[in-house]
């Protein structure tokens, strides 16, 4: 079972802003870790963490990684997509079904501040 993610960051005070502020709209209004090179973020599952690299080398973006940050609803994927499109994220891909029009899986990518890749989805069971 997943514990934490963590994503790595060039400027820790920049891109914690940028979490603050995003998952603030999910109801999560204090970082559960808090460190100086380490931070993250918890709804009471597992948590999302951003860090400066332990090597001491710059953070770079892992081609084919992503973090997928679950939603309650579709409606909340949209609000949350288009709060860290707000914030200064990049699209990688709008709110939407993904799979075709009737597919349970609806989700909106984007890049953060440092170029990692992240979604908000929700997937509809019966």
């Amino acid at each position: 079972m997943i514990g934490y993610t963590t994503v790595g960051t060039n400027d820790m005070e920049k891109a914690a802003a940028f979490y603050d502020a995003l998952f603030a709209d999910m109801g999560v209004n204090q970082r559960a870790w808090d460190m100086e090179g380490f931070k993250g973020w918890s709804a009471g599952g597992p948590m999302f963490c951003i860090s400066k690299p332990f090597d001491g080398e710059a953070a770079s973006v892992g081609n084919g990684v992503m973090v997928a940050i679950a939603a309650p609803d579709r409606a909340a994927v949209d609000k949350l997509y288009a709060k860290a499109i707000e914030l200064g994220a990049t699209d990688e891909g709008a709110p939407g079904p993904r799979g075709g029009d009737d597919s349970a899986f609806y989700a909106g990518y984007f890049r953060d501040l440092d170029g990692n890749k992240l979604n908000f989805f929700h997937f509809q069971q019966d």
